[in-house]
Order: structure tokens, then sequence, then C-alpha cells
């Protein structure tokens, strides 16, 4: 027998609120996944309904497959569903004990000479994969995966020997940026969010905040974003903005930007909201599929940074 529907934030008198909107979205058109994600984060849902909803990704080798992260189609384990994977159960406060150190064996296994991540294994080939994802017989470490996997475990205080090399792997590569695209930012955020050594992050992420702002890349005045290069090999109009950077206040990339450039950032993502409650997908879209899946794990992420940053969501 069904139970009793959750809770909908009542609308206002003259229209609902974007939590309303958004969630009538979510019901629409979500995964069981983002489903069950929306009501833990915002209507007082359970986190084990999350973690059993994750767990239909879950391979016997430890990692996670089965189209996670859209833009890889398949079901085969791939290092960038599994960092999507850690993501939810630290979003939950499940990233620790046997589920955690079952992820590490998988990280361990896939991983380069180095000790770090590739992007994408190359068990991925034969699946349908986003063009803007190449899959190769002997892929290098890149920090975009490895970065914020690492971060996350830290920040969870999470031990293993997969750890070290990736570790060391990681500081070596946000020491040597020098030209970068906003993900690979993103990554080294994510990183140096969670390591340890603060004042070895501190340092390196104020160069790193002056290489984003000297590269333009992040747009500081959401009215005009054609004053921004989009970087080589993104799709038109696939800019990144200070909230992208710091999606919550305590991330140490919130320094690179003042008070007011934030503010209008946050002003840019709440006004994205579509008429359908959900908020777009701005990388290069190019199957029905993973669009459509894409925009719930979207919307999410929006209505989680708004709330984060003190904005009212409803």
């Amino acid at each position: 027998m069904a139970g009793n529907p959750p809770e909908t934030p009542a609308p206002s008198a003259s229209q609902p609120t974007p939590l309303a909107r958004a969630e009538q979205f979510v019901w629409l058109t979500a995964r069981v996944l983002e489903q069950r994600r929306f009501a833990y984060h915002f209507l007082r849902g359970g986190a084990d309904p999350v973690e059993t909803a994750l767990s239909a990704y879950l391979n016997e080798d430890g990692g996670y497959g089965h189209a996670l992260e859209p833009d890889l189609r398949g079901p085969v384990s791939q290092p960038l569903h599994t960092a999507h994977a850690l993501r939810v159960l630290d979003s939950i406060g499940r990233c620790g004990g046997l589920r955690v150190e079952r992820i590490c064996r998988y990280l361990t296994e896939v991983s380069t000479h180095d000790g770090a991540l590739p992007a994408v294994h190359p068990s991925q080939r034969g699946y349908p994969t986003a063009p803007f994802v190449p899959v190769v017989d002997d892929p290098p470490s890149e920090l975009l995966t490895t970065g914020p996997v690492v971060g996350l475990l830290h920040r969870n205080q999470v031990w293993h020997a997969w750890l070290f090399r990736a570790t060391e792997f990681c500081w070596a590569a946000v020491d040597a940026l020098e030209k970068s695209h906003p993900y690979e930012i993103q990554a080294a955020v994510a990183f140096l969010d969670g390591v340890p050594d603060r004042a070895r992050a501190q340092a390196a992420s104020d160069r790193l905040g002056r290489l984003v702002r000297e590269g333009g890349l992040v747009v500081l005045d959401p009215d005009r974003p054609e004053d921004y290069p989009v970087a080589e090999g993104y799709a038109p109009g696939e800019h990144h903005y200070p909230y992208d950077y710091a999606r919550v206040p305590d991330s140490l990339a919130r320094r690179w930007f003042t008070d007011e450039e934030m503010a209008r950032s946050l002003d840019h993502l709440a006004a994205a909201q579509e008429e359908d409650g959900g908020w777009p997908v701005n990388w290069r879209q190019w199957a029905p599929g993973s669009a459509l899946e894409a925009r719930p794990v979207v919307t999410v992420e929006a209505l989680r940074t708004l709330r984060a940053h003190g904005r009212s969501i409803g």
C-alpha cells in the first residue's frame, strides 16, 4: 500500500514558489534517484530511500554504472559514475563505512600507473557515449575525475591506501595549472575544499582565483555574457558563474568574488528556472534521454546552491 504523499510547500496566493514549481518538474521528469534526493533535501525525506535508489546503479566490482552520469550510457562501472555516487552519499551523510571501503577498492583497480583516475575507463567502448567524452585504450589520469573524489574522501575523514598517491597526483596537477577550463577548475576547488593541508590549499586557491578572473573563466556580469569567452570545446553559451565555483559559502572559491559579484550570479541562477519548473542544461545536448535525465540533477543542485547561500526558494 502506498504511503501518504510528502508534504508539498504551500504556494503563495499569487504564484507557486520556486521550490513548488521545481517539485512538480521533478515528479514529472526525474529518475527515482533524483526524486528521492529532492524529497531528502526539501521535503524532510529520509536518507535510506536515497541510498536504496542509488544502489540500483552499483555493480559487483564496487563501482557504479548504468548511466548514473547521464552522458555515459551502458552498464559498466566508470570513475565518473562512481564520483557522482560519492557526491550523493556525501550529501546524505553516508560517505563512510563498508560502502566506501568497497568503492575505494574499485578506485584502486581502475587507477592509472600513477595512482589516479582516468575520466573514462576503456570498458566504456561499445556503449553510447557523449561525443565530447573520448574513450581511449590507455587513458591518462585526470584532475577532472580524481580531484573531487580525493577532496570528498578527505573531508569525510576516509583513510585508505589509494588516497596517498591520488592526493600527491592532485597536488601536482593543481600546482601545474597555468591554462585551464572551468570544469577542471571546479575539480581543483573540490580537491582543495577537502584536503587536510589547509594552508597549502588556501595558497593554491588564491592562485587559481587569479587564473580564473584573469583568464575570463567566469562571467562576472550576467547581463553581458557575450563579453566572456566560452572555453574551447564547450557548447555555445556554456558559461560559468561565481556560484559554479563556490557552491557553498565556506568554499575557498567564495573569496574569489566580491559580495556584489556573488549576489548578481545568484540572481542569475534564480532567474534561470524555466517555465516547467526545472533548470536548463547548458552543456552540449547530444541525445534526448541524457538531456532529460540531466535536468533534474541540475535542478536539485541549483536549489541546493541557492539555499546554501541564503536565498529563499519557498
